[in-house]
């Protein structure tokens, strides 16, 4: 047995000294591990951390075909984890008109009007980004600030036109799609949903939450036009487009918040071909029904070497506070008739938190207004507590933007992951306070400070296609709150720049049960790691923003290399 043991020991031996696939040398690698918090150097081997220090850079380390990357001072950090997006639909935003950038309804007419011009009758032209209250006017004429269908319509008669708001609560139709639709004045709301309608009670063109679901039908008759080989393709192509956009903003896993089962099909594959070149954590968006069925087969841990996991579940209780959506305690100070939508019944929500807890999956709700959080939070606490013996569930609010104050203590209480959005407060501020009044918006609008001095975990994302895909920009409105304009909102609630850090790593892989494999820079970890031009931790708050990816490497393997 001595002999044996001496046996293994040797191996263990060589292995640690044998050569490295990569190694990063003089560098401040920051690794959110407090036992080597910041080495000069790292190495990597099948897709794993073996050295940290100055281990990683000794010569025995260095072979023949190991690469070697000489950082020159540049700051790594662990790979950057997208806490919150949509990852088909950060894809599906490369491929249809962008909206973001319009400055008025005006410009968005105009894109449309040049697409109608090279569009064959019929084709639908799609499109997504904007947002009425960031215009720098007011449409006219305007329902509730939403413009109405009629120029829109004008200027594309032939193709139906469907013009996602950059929530995706809400989208903007002309004519042709409401036809397609068979969406009339005599159209009732959905459960849910409105049909936004004008004093003549004639449909405006604006679809809120739920009644967006009237177009699905028209439009997936549209799409089934297409050869089963073209839908493929078409859903490749996505595929390949996000993923190429994140690993040029340095993101290493993305948490998909809410897919179909046919979508998580897609990606197995993709990634069991090993042509997924980052890792992806997914939450079904599905019926209780078709979860009951089917939840089990769909249950996937660490497929393709890590690159894919499924063990979540995603409801969605309200709607954008931009379009108005959000459930609120209290009704809008602009719209005082609404409190907002919820989208989702309570009692079906709750059927789903049975679901989760039978088998083991973690329950993520999208949850914006005050009103919306406390449900949610009641109905976590009400399953935590006919459950005494379930332990850890890391289960997750996605959004938690505006919470009443009395409701923050319970996230930490309860053990309730609040994952967040950074650069929803910087890029909402400006109608934040028109919506909520300045009180309640100081009390609980994006309370980062307040929940992690409650002791809750608070992750950090973009919310991809709604913001653009960018850790640094989501990272700079963390630590400063600043606006657009140089304004402050609510500065007291910034995170230190430490803690942004970590909200973008570290507590996003603890918010899917997966720190013990990312998240930090850690030998035994994957090589995930994300190499930056400036030193974030330390420049200058305004010089952040400049900041670029210089690396992208996940498992290892360079993903992305700057120019």
């Amino acid at each position: 047995m001595l002999r044996i043991s001496i046996f293994f020991l040797f191996l263990n031996t060589l292995y640690a000294q044998a050569p490295a696939d990569l190694v990063l040398r003089n560098g401040k690698i920051v690794t959110l591990d407090p036992k080597q918090p910041e080495v000069p150097a790292i190495a990597i081997r099948h897709g794993r951390i073996v050295a940290l220090g100055a281990s990683a850079d000794a010569a025995p380390l260095k072979g023949p075909d190991t690469q070697v990357i000489d950082l020159k001072g540049k700051l790594a950090v662990p790979g950057f984890i997208e806490g919150h997006g949509h990852f088909m639909g950060v894809g599906e935003a490369k491929m249809t008109l962008n909206l973001r950038t319009a400055r008025n309804w005006d410009e968005i007419v105009a894109m449309v009007a040049a697409a109608a011009k090279t569009a064959k009758p019929g084709t639908w032209i799609i499109g997504r980004g904007f947002h009425q209250s960031k215009w720098d006017k007011a449409p006219q004429p305007n329902v509730q600030g939403f413009p109405v269908h009629a120029e829109l319509s004008k200027v594309s008669p032939n193709n139906p036109v469907w013009l996602e708001h950059a929530s995706g609560h809400a989208s903007m139709v002309n004519a042709a799609a409401l036809k397609a639709a068979e969406i009339t004045a005599k159209t009732p709301n959905p459960p849910g949903g409105e049909i936004l309608k004008d004093a003549k009670g004639e449909p405006t063109g604006l679809l809120n939450e739920r009644a967006q679901g009237l177009l699905r039908p028209a439009y997936n008759a549209y799409l089934s036009k297409r050869s089963p080989a073209e839908v493929e393709a078409d859903a490749r192509r996505k595929v390949e487009l996000a993923a190429r956009e994140c690993a040029s903003n340095g993101i290493t896993t993305f948490e998909d918040a809410g897919s179909s089962f046919e979508t998580v099909d897609l990606i197995k594959r993709v990634a069991t071909e090993g042509k997924l070149d980052l890792r992806m954590w997914m939450m079904l968006n599905e019926s209780n029904d078709k979860l009951k069925t089917a939840i089990e087969r769909y249950r996937l841990q660490d497929v393709a070497d890590h690159h894919l996991t499924v063990r979540a579940i995603k409801r969605i209780a309200d709607g954008a506070l931009g379009s108005r959506g959000a459930w609120m305690l209290e009704p809008y100070s602009d719209l005082p008739s609404s409190s907002g939508i919820n989208t989702e019944k309570m009692e079906t929500i709750r059927d789903t938190s049975n679901i989760a807890i039978a088998h083991g999956f973690q329950l993520c709700v999208h949850a914006i207004g005050d009103r919306t959080n406390r449900e949610v939070l009641n109905i976590y606490e009400a399953a935590f507590a006919a459950h005494p013996e379930k332990h850890d569930l890391r289960w997750r609010i996605e959004h938690a933007q505006h919470l009443d104050p009395i409701d923050i203590p319970r996230f930490g209480k309860l053990g309730v992951i609040a994952a967040m959005q950074g650069i929803h407060c910087t890029s909402d501020a400006p109608f934040v306070i028109l919506r909520l009044g300045a009180k309640r918006a100081e009390a609980g609008a994006y309370a980062w400070r307040s929940l992690l001095d409650s002791g809750a975990v608070v992750g950090n994302g973009t919310d991809a296609p709604v913001e653009e895909v960018n850790p640094i920009a989501c990272y700079y409105a963390t630590v400063t709150r600043k606006t657009k304009d140089g304004s402050l909102f609510y500065p007291k609630q910034c995170m230190t720049r430490m803690e942004a850090l970590k909200s973008y790593t570290l507590s996003n892989a603890f918010a899917a049960f997966e720190d013990d494999q990312k998240g930090s820079l850690t030998v035994g970890k994957l090589g995930d790691i994300t190499v930056l031009s400036r030193d974030i931790l330390t420049v200058p708050a305004d010089d952040i923003p400049a900041t670029r990816v210089m690396y992208t490497i996940v498992g290892g393997k360079i993903t992305y290399q700057s120019n």
